[in-house]
């Protein structure tokens, strides 16, 4: 193995306990239905052999062959009610359309699932789930990446799907599933986050550790990674980071440590362009401005 696939073994290591990675997922439920900008399909997917995973896959009405696909991961803001339905409806910090509506125009395909204790798998609290988890052996952060894994199975396994040409991209708390996955599976090519890059150690000194959920938190994970060292896993693939200046997630000190460790990773491996940080004077939320550079960014890289 090199450096990388060293670091990503110990990276994994650190999540617990997973089930097995050949698991056989399996369709429980589908249905669709056609809507004016894409095609959705309703699925109630066996991802992981504990709870079924129901998700949503978008797409667009006119395709030639196989299409890119985007993995995206919805957001988290206490409303545990939303999920998947992001894709389609949208929430109050993200700019309109709907991404759903957005990237299929673009000709990709789109594929959310609801994530542990959310939509329609909010039976359970994040508390519950979490607490429940380490007794196990396992953190809720590790389940949640692990099924992001297997909706990438899912999604190379479609013969719509271009397997080459697979990004993921979300807000806030899908902002750091995205560069999470990215960092891990390498069947990620293009990746966008938004709103939550944060750095693990200026978060810390800041004594900020409420801003985020209990899903965020992975035990010993300070004493063997950084927030760049996990981003730096997802280089040289082109990643593009959104973040705002007054946004108590991201605080600027640590977005600068990460900008300056990532922009020489980047440069190292002869690939600087593929790496932006662009900040926005706004909070905890999507601007116009950057819904345009995030679409820019996956026209040219995906």
């Amino acid at each position: 193995m090199d450096a990388q696939e060293i670091k990503r073994a110990q990276l994994l290591q650190l999540l617990g306990k997973m089930p097995p990675r050949d698991y056989k997922i399996s369709v429980l439920e589908s249905s669709a239905e056609e809507y004016p900008d894409y095609r959705r399909e309703k699925l109630l997917l066996d991802l992981n052999g504990i709870e079924p995973v129901p998700a949503y896959l978008l797409f667009p009405k006119e395709m030639d062959g196989p299409v890119p696909a985007m993995l995206y991961h919805h957001a988290h803001g206490l409303k545990y009610n939303i999920g998947k339905e992001e894709i389609i409806s949208g929430r109050s910090t993200l700019q309109n359309p709907p991404y759903g509506e957005a990237l299929t125009r673009m000709g990709m395909a789109v594929l959310c699932f609801d994530t542990w204790a959310f939509g329609g798998r909010s039976g359970k609290t994040e508390s519950y789930i979490f607490k429940k988890m380490l007794w196990l052996g396992q953190t809720m952060l590790g389940m949640m990446i692990y099924d992001s894994f297997r909706a990438i199975d899912y999604l190379v396994s479609r013969p719509e799907i271009d397997p080459l040409r697979i990004g993921t991209m979300g807000l806030s708390m899908g902002s750091t599933m995205s560069w999470w996955t990215a960092a891990l599976d390498t069947r990620i090519r293009t990746v966008v986050d938004l709103c939550c890059m944060t750095d693990f150690h200026t978060l810390l000194e800041e004594e900020g550790l409420d801003r985020q959920g209990l899903f965020y938190y992975v035990p010993d994970l300070l004493n063997h990674f950084t927030t760049a060292g996990i981003n730096s896993l997802i280089a040289p693939r082109p990643h593009l980071c959104l973040a705002g200046i007054r946004d108590e997630l991201t605080p600027p000190k640590g977005l600068d440590i990460i900008d300056q460790e990532l922009s020489r990773e980047y440069a190292r491996l002869h690939a600087p362009d593929a790496w932006r940080l662009i900040r926005y004077d706004v909070g905890h939320e999507e601007t116009a401005e950057m819904r345009r550079d995030a679409l820019s960014f996956l026209k040219k890289w995906l």
